[in-house]
């Protein structure tokens, strides 16, 4: 892999001029290789180390590089047409995945077992977890990373980022719920077995703010074991005051606590907020 790496360098050091290097077809080879260790899981473009996210920046060349190297097609399912530069995901059957009509992933996403997809959408470079569920209408962006036994529920957002390719992507951590019509995105992240009640936005400069001290304890990053819901918090300007978006940390929950639904409700109806 290693010398994969070395030359999907080369190639992106001479994307303006890929001849200088190496034929169109050999870079296409390249390319095509580095995307299929992307769509078979072999490798993915951000992990978390020790509590940082590294990006493997040359993974993200070798998606960029393929649209440089790709040509516009027309794509043609039953009597559905596209017109892109990428294929589709195929053989679910033999990844042990359910896809319901409707659904789509990119050739370059990878999807593991017990994946259930629901009518939605996964892009390239995006990797989601065993048994997870991508809910009616969810969006898994560009090189968004998916972990084992979520549920991202129906018309949940889950933002891309190929460029700049150092920038870290939307990392969900393993047993996490996100709840319908939540927007994640610019690199935020959840982390595992958390709880993010319906309709929550969450970026990388929305505060999270634990509801019991009042202190803010990160910007974008909801922490591991909690159940976190939208809210706002008093801001003055000239114009008067207004509130402004945060993320509320209501409960911690025990490591490997299980958010059964109904326990969820009971929690989120304590504090006034809608399911």
């Amino acid at each position: 892999m290693a010398d994969l790496e070395a030359q999907i360098n080369v190639l992106w050091e001479s994307r303006d001029d890929l001849g200088a290097v190496m034929t169109e077809d050999q870079a296409r080879d390249v390319v095509h290789e580095a995307i299929h260790l992307l769509d078979s899981g072999a490798a993915r473009v951000a992990e978390v180390i020790d509590g940082e996210v590294v990006v493997h920046e040359w993974l993200k060349y070798a998606v960029l590089l393929l649209f440089r190297l790709s040509k516009m097609e027309t794509i043609e399912l039953g009597p559905f047409e596209f017109v892109d530069k990428i294929p589709l995901k195929h053989d679910y059957e033999g990844a042990r995945v359910r896809a319901v009509p409707g659904s789509q992933a990119r050739w370059g996403s990878y999807l593991a077992p017990g994946v259930v997809l629901m009518p939605s959408y996964v892009n390239i470079g995006a990797r989601v977890g065993e048994d997870t569920m991508v809910d009616t209408w969810a969006t898994v962006g560009s090189c968004a990373q998916i972990g084992a036994r979520v549920h991202l529920s129906g018309g949940v957002g889950i933002g891309g980022v190929l460029e700049p390719p150092q920038a870290a992507p939307v990392i969900v951590g393993d047993d996490a719920l996100i709840g319908s019509r939540c927007i994640v995105a610019e690199g935020a992240r959840v982390g595992e077995g958390a709880v993010l009640g319906a309709g929550c936005i969450l970026t990388a400069t929305i505060p999270v703010i634990d509801a019991e001290s009042g202190v803010e304890l990160s910007r974008g990053v909801v922490p591991e074991w909690c159940v976190a819901v939208s809210a706002t918090r008093p801001r003055a300007f000239p114009g008067g005051e207004f509130g402004l978006l945060c993320v509320l940390v209501l409960k911690r929950l025990n490591e490997g606590e299980r958010h059964e639904k109904s326990q969820l409700n009971a929690v989120l109806r304590d504090h006034g907020v809608a399911t």
